[in-house]
């Protein structure tokens, strides 16, 4: 069994951060680790509350696995900080793990802002050269290229400046679209395609930590990048139907155990 390491927020209501992760990690085979970039109060209708960890404890518990159980492959969300993502940066580089996934979480599907004021600045120079994809939605990719994406040829293109800028794949992933989810995928000046439908009514929480988590999972066990993001896609167009409506505000992806009975 691999072993992944979310480097990630928790979040209380289970829906997303550290728990879709696991969740996801677990339900795609691998072993799962933590560490916690943050203590959030959240639910299903939004953001209370953010407490960050200190970059000294931040360091601390990335020693603390890289040490012991080195991760096969390390997924990135939640980073609130300049500081945080300068403590993750230094332990990468120390480190050097193979198959970095991040997720540039700015802000949640609520609409709440989960990265601070001059952190993006940060995440560009300091982090996204030394991961090897970044799974950016269409308002996090606009954030990162600085124009709107109003179309399939321009999110296409967004994924390819971000390639050139960064030196890393990029996965755009279009789920905020109206028409479709279709995410496009540019590496070394090819770009790939990967199509799904759009599932009518579904506002879930969740979904990019869980996508990206997949992803790290499926290349720590040894597939291609274009097998890893199809297989995680494919996971996780299979399990939107059996989000569960626990909360007011929208619906959670199911615990990994829903794995085997909807890919039956």
């Amino acid at each position: 069994m691999k072993a992944i390491l979310s480097i990630a927020a928790s979040d209380c209501s289970g829906g997303a951060g550290i728990q879709a992760d696991i969740k996801s990690i677990m339900a795609n085979g691998g072993y799962a680790m933590s560490v916690i970039t943050a203590l959030t109060a959240q639910n299903t209708c939004g953001v209370l509350a953010v407490q960050p960890s200190t970059p000294v404890f931040l360091a601390q518990q990335l020693d603390a696995v890289f040490t012991d159980i080195f991760p096969d492959a390390v997924k990135i969300g939640m980073l609130f900080s300049s500081d945080l993502m300068r403590i993750v940066a230094e332990k990468l580089i120390l480190y050097k793990p193979k198959n970095i996934v991040l997720d540039p979480v700015m802000v949640a599907t609520s609409g709440d802002v989960l990265m601070h004021t001059g952190a993006l600045h940060t995440l560009k120079t300091h982090l996204l050269p030394l991961v090897h994809l970044i799974t950016p939605n269409i308002p996090e990719a606009e954030a990162l290229v600085g124009y709107r994406i109003v179309s399939a040829e321009t999110q296409e293109a967004a994924a390819q400046a971000l390639y050139h800028a960064y030196h890393c794949a990029v996965l755009v992933k279009g789920g905020h679209n109206q028409q479709d989810a279709n995410d496009v995928l540019c590496n070394q000046g090819q770009c790939v395609w990967f199509k799904a439908k759009r599932i009518e009514g579904a506002k879930v929480h969740g979904t990019g930590c869980t996508l990206s988590s997949a992803i790290a999972t499926q290349l720590a066990q040894g597939l291609d990048l274009v097998s890893a993001i199809r297989t995680a896609k494919r996971y996780l167009s299979d399990i939107l139907p059996y989000a569960l409506a626990l909360g007011k505000g929208s619906s959670v992806l199911p615990h990994a155990g829903v794995k085997q009975e909807c890919l039956s």
